[in-house]
């Protein structure tokens, strides 16, 4: 038996859904009274702004081995 993946495109990239999930987190931590959950959310919404840097940084064209 063999195991498939489903494969499919995202209509929004990678970065966008990142920027995405950062802005409802800290939406989502506006809402709530200061607390773990609250510090939770913060902390997702500051990983996906830092992974979005990242990935910003690995693409760039001057990480690029010569040709």
């Amino acid at each position: 038996m063999i195991i498939r993946r489903r494969r499919g495109r995202h209509e929004v990239s990678f970065e966008m859904r990142l920027i995405k999930h950062a802005q409802v987190a800290r939406e989502a931590a506006r809402r709530l009274p200061p607390g773990k959950k609250r510090e939770t959310l913060l902390r997702q919404a500051r990983a996906n702004e830092m992974a979005v840097q990242i990935e910003k940084w690995i693409t760039s064209p001057g990480l690029r081995p010569p040709e």
